[in-house]
């Protein structure tokens, strides 16, 4: 089976940035002329959207025979026991049940997560933990 996600940033940390960026701009043109203030309230934009699309573009994906996860890649041959975690769950194992050793794709915004058992005996790394939208369409992908 295949599947894909993108951890896209959501829509309210956009409108945050804007009111945050207006708050610059706002402070900026009382106390500078107005093309610096333009110009510097237009690199701070410039950098928020840059960061917000990289931090959001980290994808999830199940082709053919292989997992991905960022820029981690691993055979689904490797893959053992997948389970979906509601929000709690994830939240747990990502803190006080989390294990160093663990690969982490961790989304501040997407709550839910699925745990990817790691069946290599030459990867020291015991499960991947992977912040999803969609942790049961994810954990039926990597289970069929």
């Amino acid at each position: 089976m295949e599947y894909a996600e993108r951890l896209t940033v959501p829509l309210r940390w956009w409108v945050q940035a804007t009111m945050l960026i207006a708050t610059f701009w706002l402070a900026l043109a009382v106390a500078v002329p107005p093309v610096p203030a333009f110009s510097i309230t237009g690199g701070i934009c410039l950098l928020v959207a840059a960061g917000f699309v990289r931090y959001g573009a980290a994808r999830i994906e199940i082709r053919g025979n292989e997992l991905r996860a960022g820029r981690a890649h691993i055979s689904t041959a490797y893959v053992g026991v997948v389970t979906a975690l509601d929000k709690e769950q994830a939240r747990l194992a990502a803190g006080r049940d989390a294990d160093a050793r663990a690969f982490l794709l961790l989304r501040p915004y997407a709550r839910r997560a699925v745990r990817v058992e790691i069946n290599d005996p030459a990867d020291p790394t015991p499960y991947w933990l992977l912040s999803t939208r969609h942790p049961k369409r994810l954990a039926r992908a990597l289970s069929s």
